[in-house]
């Protein structure tokens, strides 16, 4: 190729991560005007502007991504990045939760150190990044990227619990992120290349044993299975849940989750079909545990991080169906999850202002916060996948998929799959209703005062309620656009 052909590519690739570049840009500036404006004496004024600055950056990011929606899907830095309009939708998913973090932190008044937003910024970088990588150095660059922001974030709160999830967070990461780095040695070793869109990566695979593919592919995804919270790299999650402060926790409970996921099913349509049964055990193992060590939690972050388990269980059920609908199933799911675990946790936060969370303080709660306590319900049945949500119309395409998936392919261990599934659902119920209860049904300890801002948590709980049985009245506006990516 003639430099000229190369200059021209290249060119052409920077063109396409604009994004990606303003975020980068972004993160520089941010860290000059950080320091430039913490010389005033004015504290308050100092945070104002840096909130403000941040939220014009999330705008503009979210416009520049949105703008990308009519590209034609290629490679950027052939075979290291393809961008085609699933990842714009990503991505999209990815700063919208972004936009949601900030304003949770400015309602709730949260003060956290400034350096707070440039790690956000990293790590929506990293996401954007890892929603287009086809390579398997690029998703591993994009990881790390992600997964350091992600320790220094959980880092941030000055008490010592958050400091003791951190260092969790960070040792369970680096071993995942080892396991991982040794795994694409062996998928290098065992197929020639670690670019997941080439052919020779399916077969390299296949003229292996079973035990082989096995080994090297859980070892590959152990960095992704990680960030999804999925059995056995799960063991990190109740803690930093539990450490971190809830509107952070709210973060990263689901974006990295929508940006893996991608990946991951990118990464299924390379795989041989003997892989896809690894994947559905661990998708089922992880609902089952998710959901029966939910049934003992004292604390409504722990009990949020064990259905986040649980669910993320569910979005690799729709992987594993390993047909059109499955994948649309399991964009559909992670979107509604998004919005469902966000609202959860900005509404537990509506409660009990800044608190540990401790589910025996939101007893009697439900009287006088009538409109979140309602809501949160609704998110809680949501949840669980009852009507009339969106929650229940996620479950059920799910099913649905995993069903279609069955019927073309006849294998047993996808019944055992949709079975377990279906009961663990029902299991769900028992502690996903058991905050409504305690809001409801039981007697306040202490009498409790509105929170000033309690204005604005009403009118974000009625948006939030309106959305979540919308989606479950019309789930073609948000199904047509995923059918379009």
């Amino acid at each position: 190729m003639q430099l000229n052909e190369q200059l021209s590519q290249i060119g052409q690739s920077l063109a396409g991560i604009v994004p990606e570049i303003f975020l980068a840009t972004f993160f520089l500036v941010y860290l000059v005007a950080e320091l430039l404006l913490n010389r005033g004496a004015n504290e308050e004024k100092t945070t104002s502007w840096l909130f403000y600055l941040s939220l014009g950056g999330a705008v503009v990011a979210l416009g520049l991504i949105m703008g990308q929606w009519s590209e034609v899907a290629d490679f950027r830095f052939r075979p290291l990045l393809f961008l085609d309009n699933k990842a714009v939708f990503f991505k999209i998913l990815v700063v919208v939760a972004w936009l949601f973090t900030l304003l949770h932190i400015r309602l709730l008044r949260y003060r956290f150190p400034a350096e707070l937003s440039a790690l956000l910024i990293a790590t929506v970088l990293g996401m954007c990044l890892l929603t287009m990588a086809t390579h398997w150095l690029t998703v591993y660059l994009a990881l790390e990227l992600l997964s350091l922001s992600s320790y220094l974030l959980v880092a941030l709160s000055p008490a010592k619990k958050a400091a003791e999830g951190a260092l969790k967070y960070l040792l369970f990461g680096a071993i995942s992120s080892a396991i991982m780095l040794y795994g694409i040695s062996l998928i290098y070793g065992l197929t020639g290349t670690l670019d997941f869109t080439n052919p020779a990566m399916r077969l390299g695979l296949a003229a292996n044993a079973p035990l082989v593919m096995n080994v090297a592919m859980l070892m590959t995804l152990g960095g992704l299975l990680f960030k999804l919270s999925l059995v056995p790299f799960h063991v990190w999650t109740p803690d930093v849940y539990e450490a971190a402060p809830t509107p952070l926790v709210s973060f990263l409970s689901v974006a990295p989750k929508a940006a893996v996921l991608l990946v991951l099913m990118r990464v299924a349509t390379s795989l041989p079909a003997e892989l896809l049964p690894l994947l559905g055990g661990i998708a089922l193992i992880s609902i089952t545990v998710g959901n029966v060590a939910a049934l003992w939690q004292q604390n409504a972050r722990r009990l949020l991080a064990y259905s986040s388990i649980a669910q993320a269980g569910y979005l690799i059920v729709g992987v594993v169906a390993y047909n059109q609908l499955g994948f649309e199933s399991a964009t559909f799911y992670v979107a509604a999850y998004l919005l469902l675990n966000m609202a959860a946790f900005l509404l537990i936060d509506l409660l009990l202002p800044r608190s540990d969370t401790p589910l025996a303080e939101y007893e009697g709660l439900g009287k006088p916060h009538a409109l979140v306590a309602m809501v949160l319900t609704v998110v809680m049945v949501a949840l669980a996948g009852l009507p009339p949500t969106v929650g229940f119309t996620a479950k059920w395409l799910i099913f649905s998929a995993l069903w279609d998936s069955y019927q073309q392919q006849g294998e047993p261990w996808l019944v055992w799959l949709l079975i377990v599934g279906i009961l663990n659902a029902a299991i769900s119920l028992a502690y996903y209703l058991r905050l409504p209860y305690l809001l409801f049904f039981k007697k306040a300890k202490t009498e409790t005062v509105l929170p000033v801002y309690s204005g604005w948590g009403k009118i974000i709980s009625g948006v939030l309620l309106i959305a979540i049985i919308m989606l479950f009245l019309k789930p073609e506006w948000l199904m047509g656009i995923i059918q379009n990516t």
